[in-house]
């Protein structure tokens, strides 16, 4: 049995849990490895092969400005996971010290922290993009800061939660009667007992992101053409469907269902372990 196998059946799960985890180790490769992988520049295009069928010079087809398909796909998965990540990242970082904050601190500091969370969960995250492009305009800047805004609410809630459960446990009292400071015992002591159900939740929230980001710049408020984005690629294959040659428009949206899929797999997985609800 391989190195690599023995590591997949640690992870635990079925057959489901192990494929996701391939298909994400297997996206990630090529996002790293783009720029080497795509056989031709996916920026430029021959109008002469417009809506090219699948060939020996293009393998998924060309859409409607000759560009090939399968170089913008390879090409794509580096905007279109890196997105998701900052957004992931950010919200991530933001919600655990409000979280942690919050409920450490407890009493007013709670309540009003808690109400303003519950303010910021009446705004879809998508809303919030659309309304960072309108006040800053199109790209990827503006919608990924909102959308960590918006998904700040989530992680913060989830730590608020279990930070309130840990710290009424005996070890939390016993570091502070040794005369351990706040800081010490929350960050040093308390956080890592909760990190793995932060990042179970931090797997999720990636796939809700890679996909409002995607919707995002299918209506062409996100990512610009020329450069190449998995959302970008489906509207702009709406043409080539027309035309008879989906594949510019098919690949792509494959691409985002197979990845969000495999994120929320792999996080409920996660998170179910955590839980105890699965060996």
């Amino acid at each position: 049995m391989s190195a690599w196998t023995t590591r997949l059946r640690r992870l635990g799960g079925g057959p489901l849990v192990r494929m996701s985890t391939v298909v994400l180790a297997l996206f990630v490769l090529v996002s790293v490895l783009a720029p080497w992988l795509a056989p031709q520049d996916p920026t430029f295009g021959e109008l002469g092969d417009s809506f090219a069928g699948i060939g020996a010079g293009h393998w998924l087809g060309t859409d409607g400005g000759g560009h090939d398909t399968f170089s913008a796909l390879i090409e794509g998965t580096r905007t279109s996971l890196v997105g998701p990540l900052a957004v992931v990242l950010a919200s991530t970082v933001t919600g655990v010290a409000v979280g942690l904050f919050t409920a450490w601190r407890g009493g007013w500091v709670d309540t009003v922290v808690g109400r303003v969370l519950d303010i910021l969960f009446a705004f879809p995250a998508l809303l919030l993009a659309i309304l960072a492009v309108a006040l800053f305009g199109k790209g990827l800047g503006a919608p990924v800061l909102a959308m960590a805004v918006a998904y700040m609410p989530y992680t913060a809630r989830l730590v608020r939660s279990l930070t309130a459960q840990e710290k009424v446990r005996p070890y939390i009292a016993a570091y502070q009667v040794q005369g351990h400071s706040e800081v010490f015992v929350a960050l040093r002591r308390l956080l890592p007992n909760i990190t793995p159900t932060v990042l179970a939740q931090s797997t999720v929230n990636f796939g809700y992101a890679l996909l409002d980001l995607a919707a995002l710049s299918f209506l062409g408020l996100g990512v610009q053409p020329p450069t190449p984005d998995w959302g970008a690629m489906i509207n702009q294959g709406q043409a080539a469907v027309l035309q008879g040659q989906p594949m510019s428009a098919i690949v792509p949206a494959v691409a985002v269902v197979l990845v969000v899929v495999a994120f929320n797999v792999v996080g409920e997985h996660l998170g179910d372990r955590l839980a105890g609800r699965e060996s």
